[in-house]
């Protein structure tokens, strides 16, 4: 997601108490065929540097750097940032009436989303520069790109897809867990047929079948963060940052204000 926690104290302790009371709903283990989805867990390669004052909201990987859209108004951001040592290479503020959401790759550009402002900023990929606006209904929240589709999530549980080039609305897809709607989709990664996306305020990821909405894996990265280096962190540092390198298939996995971000392997524990 998405606002500040901080910002909109009432509409999140409504969120957690959903997340908490309806969670087996959301992330039921049977599938509707009867298979059970996979449960997976993040095998942690490399533990690496992340600026703790990013309010991470999107992130990918592209050409051996991260690209991470940052949140909250009067702080949003548009960044390159060296995976290695977390050092941001680049940077360009958004105007202080946008948060900053999701972001996705098309080509040699960039595609951010805003919250509320039902706007998406296009920019060249090389030199950030401001290239269109596009406007759209609803909410901003998580943003991927397959090569064909855009997929936008709003905090629902469907993914609304755009055109990359228009960004038109050409399309939407429920997403499903035996049956039932999966909440809350925020942060999303496109990973060939599969969709990755973070369930705001939890620290599961969910992956998705794009072409029937169905969940084929539960991710549940809750031991990333260790519960000692958790309690020093504000309670809006949640999990939300998927980005994925297809060149050595790992996935570089973060939250909003978190001092690391860790290089992982998705295996069935």
């Amino acid at each position: 997601m998405s606002r500040s926690i901080v910002e909109s104290p009432i509409r999140t302790w409504v969120l957690l108490f959903l997340c908490g009371s309806l969670l087996p709903a959301c992330l039921s283990p049977q599938a509707a065929n009867g298979n059970s989805p996979l449960a997976l867990v993040p095998e942690v390669l490399a533990v690496l540097p992340h600026d703790p004052s990013a309010y991470t909201q999107g992130l990918l990987f592209y050409n051996g750097h991260l690209y991470e859209s940052t949140g909250l108004y009067g702080r949003s951001e548009l960044r390159r940032v060296d995976p290695a040592s977390g050092a941001v290479l680049a940077r360009v503020p958004l105007a202080q009436r946008y948060f900053g959401e999701g972001l996705a790759r098309v080509g040699d550009q960039l595609i951010q989303l805003t919250w509320g402002e039902r706007t998406a900023l296009r920019y060249d990929l090389h030199t950030f520069a401001l290239l269109d606006r596009h406007t759209y209904e609803g909410e901003g929240w998580g943003l991927c790109f397959d090569g064909r589709h855009l997929y936008r999530s709003d905090g629902g549980s469907t993914l609304v897809l755009h055109d990359p080039v228009t960004f038109a609305v050409v399309g939407t897809l429920p997403v499903t867990d035996a049956k039932r709607p999966v909440n809350h989709l925020n942060e999303l990664a496109c990973v060939g047929e599969q969709i990755y996306a973070n369930v705001f305020l939890t620290d599961h990821i969910v992956r998705i079948d794009k072409q029937s909405g169905r969940v084929t894996a539960h991710i549940d990265a809750g031991h990333l963060l260790p519960p000692h280096e958790r309690a020093l962190l504000p309670t809006d540092a949640v999990l939300n940052g998927i980005a994925f390198d297809p060149l050595e298939m790992v996935f570089y996995l973060t939250g909003k204000r978190w001092p690391k971000m860790f290089k992982v392997r998705l295996r069935q524990p």
